[in-house]
């Protein structure tokens, strides 16, 4: 049975080949009537692969019963009774998943994650989560581990889990300290006031506002050569660093400078950043240094300075007041190199030199990041058929933006954040 679903399989393969070979040789497209006969070929070769898989699948458990009959028998003893094969559930790579999707999205493994998923979120399983498969639980620590020296925002800013159901807004309360008089913002607008033994207790006004995150949906793309994807042993952990990286690359730029509509509101975007005009246009200076220090909100969490590699020269030709480079020491060996104790992290995705942003001192302990569902792999091997790849898209769910609003103004009525931007 097997060996002639293999031999059609050929034969129609020969066939799509020939129709296309023969539209190339005149560099043309396919007629219309080549079209259908194509499409006709390509449907009946799909219906075609699930049945050879079914068939490989069956003959290999045929195998293994057989070597059990045969091996009870030399033994002795009654040869076992054959039971119906239990599914498997497992993948054995990343790679084998995404070549799985790409070849074979009608997998009983893949099929199993789906009734998992209704049963525990109650989602429909007509097409899939919105059209694409989860990565398995497996391999979602890798896909989704990110060092530090990976990714900025996601290692030290707070990050929120995606929870149940995982794409559902979440509103956390947080002490207003961007309103009220001068000498109670620090405290959520609570006074403080001594008292006399005896003396009436003053009214306290809490205030209170709320932060709302909800989990918006960013797509990402990328093309696998189809030789590749058969080589799924070897390919997954290739796959896994594409993957991997697409998530990084997309967040790093949207919690740095998204615009809050349909993504997260990037850090230069907040109304919370404290904004220091520099001295000299389109340069850096030691008083620029000086003065964003001293605007930083000194309150927990590990300051970092973000900085374009453009910057670099700027920053290595500081000089004190006598003219002496007061950056000397990055010039030897050290990664990364500091200003005022605090590391200097270049940022691919900061503003050019002269440009807000070019520079940043911030605390991202103070930037929230709420996770949602995802991330999950479609595939398509139509849109680029006649390259030999197939394109993958991977698709998850997150949300960010500064725990305040607006810059801290301490007792004294000294304006700090947690986020001070070199302006323009």
């Amino acid at each position: 049975m097997l060996k002639a679903l293999l031999e059609k399989r050929a034969a129609l393969l020969e066939q799509m080949n020939a129709l296309v070979t023969a539209a190339e040789a005149e560099d043309r497209d396919l007629t219309d009537d080549e079209q259908a006969q194509f499409d006709g070929h390509k449907a009946e070769l799909e219906s075609l692969e699930k049945r050879i898989g079914r068939a490989e699948e069956m003959a290999a458990h045929n195998e293994t019963a057989s070597q059990s009959r045969g091996a009870a028998a030399a033994a002795g003893g009654p040869a076992p009774t054959p039971s119906a094969p239990e599914a498997s559930k497992e993948f054995e790579t990343l790679g084998e998943f995404m070549a799985t999707v790409a070849r074979n999205p009608n997998d009983q493994r893949l099929a199993a994650m789906y009734q998992e998923r209704q049963a525990a979120e109650d989602m429909s399983m007509s097409d899939g989560p919105r059209g694409g498969f989860m990565v398995p639980t497996q391999f979602l620590s890798e896909v989704q581990r990110v060092e530090p020296q990976d990714a900025i925002f996601r290692p030290r800013a707070r990050v929120l889990p995606a929870g149940t159901p995982p794409d559902a807004a979440v509103t956390m309360p947080a002490l207003d300290q961007t309103a009220g008089a001068t000498g109670t913002t620090m405290r959520g607008g609570v006074d403080v006031t001594w008292v006399e033994e005896g003396g009436e207790k003053p009214k306290t006004d809490t205030k209170l506002r709320q932060v709302t995150l909800e989990p918006k949906e960013v797509t990402a793309s990328m093309d696998v050569t189809d030789k590749l994807l058969r080589n799924w042993q070897a390919a997954g952990a290739f796959l896994q660093m594409l993957l991997r990286d697409a998530i990084i690359n997309a967040e790093e730029d949207a919690f740095l400078s998204g615009n809050g509509v349909g993504k997260p509101l990037g850090l230069l975007n907040s109304g919370a950043i404290h904004q220091v005009a520099r001295n000299t246009s389109s340069t850096i200076l030691t008083a620029d240094i000086d003065e964003m220090t001293s605007r930083l909100l000194m309150r927990g969490g590990a300051p970092v300075w973000l900085a374009s590699q453009s910057t670099m020269p700027k920053l290595r030709a500081l000089k004190d007041e006598q003219g002496n480079r007061i950056w000397s020491d990055s010039l030897v060996p050290g990664n990364p190199p500091t200003l005022g104790g605090a590391p200097v992290l270049w940022h691919e995705r900061s503003p050019l030199l002269g440009s807000k942003g070019d520079l940043a001192l911030v605390n991202l302990a103070y930037y929230l990041i709420k996770d949602g569902s995802g991330p999950f792999v479609a595939a398509s091997e139509h849109v680029k058929f006649r390259e030999n790849k197939t394109v993958f898209k991977i698709f998850w769910n997150v949300d960010g933006q500064p725990w305040l609003t607006a810059p801290i103004k301490q007792e004294k009525g000294y304006l700090v954040s947690p986020f001070v931007v070199l302006k323009a």
